[in-house]
């Protein structure tokens, strides 16, 4: 049932005597009715032989219970996947009803997706309310970011980074700044959290009731055709050593917010860390494959034996800026900073000292490089 038209609705009394007859039990609220009459019970106390009319006054005393309950069994979505999200959002398998209706009036309840803060709060007539925002803004003035209702808009705002760029996988950790969704129904801010990052809400319920349907590499390459068939020849052996590298660049925390599920193949898990997600990642995705189409190509080139003299420094300032690019931390190195490696002004003078006129390090020329199409 809609939480958007409470026309129709019956009364919380007027539920619970109903659900009596079938017998209520969650959360602890416990109701039933026999001969001697209704039975309504929470952990903090007992009513027995209660009256139809003495069931309002019950209903008055442990309103926290009745309402909790009337939310999540006429006004919640009732799809598994939903229902477990918003129950995991408010902590309700670990919080007491009084504990987590004493937060949901305060500051509300909150929990972190990804880069999302989904936080819920209960209104006057005991539903819920929600709102989303981007984890770095949790604290900040409503009045200072831009709002939206529709949830729809979550999959505009995806789409770039801060600096109006476009963002290829929704799940990295590159989410733009400055907006808030505020005042949703349940399945709204489902819907909105979905925008963000697809399918994460279906797949991490899938996890959670031990149903997630994992496709491991070897099963994913094969089923590559066209310019993308080049990626089988990444096989056992020394492939599972390229599936490891790819997986180490592509599928960090500081690449990618899902924790990979994905081995080489059901039997051979990777040697490196699948991170720290909350929601899981079932496949190689399509950012994985397309870079791993890039690699194959050059990983097909034969090993040359090349020298350079370099200072101790130098060999060290070369790993400094490579490990700087990889981690995305060129732009936080302040031009003032000359001690860091990988400092442009250091860079530039490398490059001055080390290149001649063609480009080529230490005048070294390249011979046999691939060419990618």
């Amino acid at each position: 049932m809609s939480d958007t038209d409470p026309v129709d609705d019956p009364t919380p009394t007027e539920a619970l005597r109903e659900a009596a007859a079938d017998g209520v039990d969650f959360d602890g609220l416990r109701v039933t009715r026999d001969d001697d009459g209704f039975h309504v019970a929470v952990p903090e106390a007992s009513h027995t032989g209660l009256s139809p009319a003495a069931v309002d006054d019950a209903v008055e005393r442990h309103r926290d219970h009745v309402d909790n309950w009337l939310f999540w069994h006429q006004h919640a979505p009732q799809a598994g996947a939903e229902w477990a999200f918003l129950r995991w959002v408010e902590r309700a398998d670990d919080l007491s009803v009084p504990e987590r209706y004493d937060r949901l009036r305060d500051d509300g309840l909150s929990r972190e997706w990804g880069q999302l803060a989904v936080t819920v709060r209960v209104s006057g007539d005991g539903r819920r309310r929600y709102g989303l925002r981007h984890i770095d803004d949790a604290d900040d003035s409503v009045e200072n970011l831009t709002t939206y209702t529709d949830p729809y808009e979550a999959r505009r705002l995806r789409k770039t980074d801060d600096d109006g760029d476009y963002r290829p996988l929704s799940t990295a950790p590159t989410l733009a700044h400055g907006w808030a969704f505020v005042d949703l129904a349940p399945e709204a801010v489902v819907r909105a959290v979905e925008g963000f990052y697809p399918a994460t809400v279906a797949n991490w319920h899938r996890e959670r009731e031990g149903s997630l349907d994992v496709t491991h590499w070897h099963e994913t390459v094969s089923r590559q055709t066209g310019i993308y068939g080049i990626v089988q020849t990444w096989d056992r052996g020394e492939g599972h050593d390229h599936v490891n590298w790819v997986a180490e660049a592509c599928c960090a925390d500081s690449q990618c917010l899902k924790r990979r599920e994905w081995g080489y193949d059901d039997g051979t898990p990777l040697d490196v860390d699948g991170g720290a997600g909350v929601f899981p990642c079932r496949e190689p995705c399509s950012m994985v494959i397309a870079t791993a189409r890039t690699w194959t190509r050059l990983e097909s080139e034969q090993s040359r034996t090349y020298e350079f003299d370099l200072t101790p420094s130098e060999k060290e300032q070369i790993e400094t800026i490579i490990d700087a690019v990889a981690d995305g931390r060129v732009d936080e190195i302040r031009d003032g900073d000359t001690s860091d490696g990988a400092n442009r002004y250091r860079a530039r003078y490398l490059r001055a000292k080390l290149f001649d006129d063609e480009g080529n390090l230490c005048g070294v020329p390249t011979d046999g490089a691939a060419t990618d199409s």
